[in-house]
């Protein structure tokens, strides 16, 4: 066994590694780009490595500067994560040449498998139904027209060396295939190092599943149940859960015993999955072969038992798997959250900085310990008061749960999101909510085309309807009822001046439109010592006991009988006095005031924000690639403005209305923040 590890990646995957190693007493050695100095994954290692500047191109790509730090610290081998150089098949190769097992397949694998052209071409002549397309390179964007019109729209445009849903775009005419063809070639370029682009048909109202498969230098290759990720928004797994509430026992065989057909044909070893897309019949057809350890591993492991990195370190060795077929098990049911740093109420725009407060769910279980039966488990590579840079994707943690049945699953995930406490930048946490608490969602009634479908014109706060309003209302009187309580015992109070509790109240709730409403609250029958209250908002009463302090973030309690999780806060960026209720994907700001105070409050005049109608401004903090406009250049409504690359993506901003060009306020290259002018027109 190796006695020392060098992992060529960084965030939750390279900490996910550090910890199998750890556990089976190897040593490890992290590498980091400038941007990563504070990173978890540096701080987790036992030694660290500089690569060089932040951009990925200068640091996790550059494949000399990783073979030299695994020489200069004596590592044995290199375990690439996801992403980067991990199906990189001159890298795999270079490491066997330069005598490092390499933690994955091999080279010939990679170039047959990993190549999504040359997976497709290899499928094929093994007589594998495959989806109608061109899997050649595409020489240029009229080509690529020319292509998508042949085959007929809606055709998706894929960068062969893709992933994570960089460089792939859904075409559904003429313009969209120009334009998409050239964004994927960017995109695939500037994350991958390769711009070869091909083209198939797009097959409306599929689910996407995979196989996870696990093959040994001994000839071994199992496959270890599936993965349903029909949740993806853009292409990009939102959740991924273990096993597919759709496929039936005998699809879940074939589809299997297929992908161990394709992994064997090509001798494979290592981690790989086998990604179908199937029909609502259950038919299905190959899609592509990621050659490599996936994002949604951990859902594997919580209903099989196994640890995939355990499991790929022992291969790489050259070790013979300890298992069949026949030992796989297939073990309650799994669920993980992709926990990414956007704002979903901003059409989820980047969401970059510092990690003010960052305070994931208690962990029952967790990588280092997959056996531990039903519970939570939570994989990141951040910590409070670390920052988000700009330079890679946005995932910042995966939340997974495991639960007894589908249902145990899906109450075990939302309870966790209720505690995960995320301050300083933006998460998807409230679209996570919305959607594990969508019918279609829990029934299993969904496709690759869900979110899609049901969030066509953007996600609001409206989207996550809260199935108990006033519960929210209650918990904030219930807890400014406990910090009056407190500040009567507070010393040096005047007598006749002190402070007086009251049972009355009234909840102001606060909207971002200025308008106010007023709900009167009853609290009484309290109990400061077990922090119980009986609060009554309109007909209903709410019986709350909570041990929770004042100052945690975390309330949990119990509310007429049943356990509740929730965040409350004081202050908000609006106003410093209001509290800030959350439970279940939704917010409520208010103010618990007296009756007297909220009569009053009501004369208060609104303050309306500026107009900023006349200018294009950052949606995100990034680097603007790109201004298409100049002073006095007239403009329509829909053109295109500027372009701005954030985490890896390109966010491209149209004019909202025709216009002339006043001043172009921001250049190319700058590093913009959010909300700043980049282009103002005349008035």
């Amino acid at each position: 066994m190796f006695k020392k590890i060098l992992i060529a990646n960084r965030g939750e995957i390279a900490c996910r590694v550090i910890a199998t190693a750890k556990k089976m007493g190897i040593a490890t050695v992290a590498v980091y780009s400038e941007a990563d100095k504070e990173a978890r994954h540096v701080r987790l290692a036992n030694e660290a490595v500089l690569l060089g500047p932040a951009p990925s191109r200068e640091s996790y790509l550059v494949a000399d500067k990783i073979i030299a730090a695994a020489k200069q610290t004596g590592a044995e081998a290199i375990h690439p994560g996801y992403g980067f150089l991990s199906e990189n098949e001159a890298f795999a190769q270079r490491c066997e040449d330069e005598g490092i097992a390499f933690i994955g397949p091999k080279a010939h694998s990679i170039a047959a498998m990993g190549d999504k052209i040359a997976s497709k071409k290899l499928a094929n002549e093994a007589k594998v139904n495959t989806i109608p397309g061109y899997n050649d390179p595409i020489a240029n964007a009229e080509a690529a027209v020319e292509i998508a019109k042949g085959i007929g729209y809606p055709v998706m445009i894929k960068a062969s060396a893709g992933g994570g849903g960089k460089g792939l775009r859904v075409a559904f005419n003429d313009k969209e295939a120009l334009e998409g063809f050239t964004a994927c070639q960017n995109e695939a370029r500037n994350s991958f190092g390769d711009d070869r682009i091909f083209i198939e048909k797009f097959v409306e109202q599929p689910r996407h599943i995979e196989i996870q498969i696990l093959g040994d230098s001994h000839g071994n290759v199992l496959y270890l149940n599936e993965r349903e990720c029909s949740i993806q928004r853009r292409h990009q797994k939102v959740i991924e859960e273990a096993p597919s509430p759709f496929i039936s026992d005998e699809t879940r065989k074939a589809m299997g015993e297929q992908a161990v057909a394709l992994a064997k044909a090509v001798k494979y070893q290592s981690a790989g999955t086998v990604e179908f897309v199937v029909g609502k019949n259950q038919d299905f057809y190959f899609l592509e072969m990621n050659t490599r350890l996936q994002v949604e591993h951990p859902v594997t492991e919580c209903i099989t038992g196994l640890d995939l990195v355990e499991q790929m370190i022992r291969v790489a060795a050259g070790e013979k798997l300890a298992f069949t077929q026949a030992d796989v098990k297939r073990d309650g049911w799994a669920i993980e959250c992709r926990i990414n740093a956007e704002d979903p109420f901003r059409n989820f725009l980047p969401s970059t900085g510092r990690l003010v407060r960052f305070d994931p769910p208690q962990e029952t279980m967790w990588q280092a310990d997959i056996g531990h039966k039903y519970g939570v488990r939570v994989d990141t590579g951040v910590f409070e008061g670390g920052e988000i840079p700009m330079f890679y994707d946005s995932m910042i943690a995966k939340l997974i749960v495991h639960g007894k049945d589908r249902n145990d699953a899906i109450a075990k995930m939302r309870e966790a999101l209720n505690g995960f406490v995320i301050r300083g930048i933006n998460s998807n946490i409230p679209f996570q909510a919305a959607l594990l608490a969508h019918p279609d969602f829990v029934s299993g009634n969904f496709n690759t085309g869900f979110i899609a479908h049901h969030y066509a014109g953007g996600f609001r706060a409206e989207d996550v309807p809260h199935d108990d309003q006033d519960f929210l209302v209650a918990l904030a009187a219930f807890v400014r009822r406990k910090s009056r309580e407190r500040a009567t015992g507070l010393s040096g109070q005047l007598p006749g001046y002190g402070v007086k509790v009251g049972k009355d109240y009234t909840v102001i709730g606060l909207d971002m439109e200025g308008r106010h409403s007023f709900t009167p609250v009853h609290v009484d029958e309290f109990t400061g010592e077990t922090g119980y209250a009986s609060v009554t908002v309109g007909e209903q009463r709410y019986k709350i006991s909570s041990p929770s302090r004042l100052n945690d973030i975390v309330i949990t309690g119990e509310v007429n009988g049943q356990p509740f999780t929730a965040q409350v806060e004081r202050g908000s960026k609006k106003n410093p006095l209001a509290l800030v209720v959350q439970h279940n994907g939704t917010k409520l700001e208010c103010m618990v005031v007296s009756p007297r105070m909220a009569e009053l409050y009501r004369q208060m005049p609104y303050k309306a924000a500026p107009d900023m109608s006349q200018f294009v401004l950052s949606p995100m903090p990034g680097l603007l690639v790109d201004v298409a406009v100049k002073p006095g250049q007239k403009v329509q409504a829909g053109e295109r403005v500027a372009v701005i690359e954030a985490m890896k993506m390109e966010n491209v901003l149209f004019a909202a209305a025709d216009g002339v060009v006043a001043k172009v306020l921001a250049s190319k290259g700058e590093s913009l923040v959010v909300d700043q002018p980049i282009v103002e027109f005349e008035k």
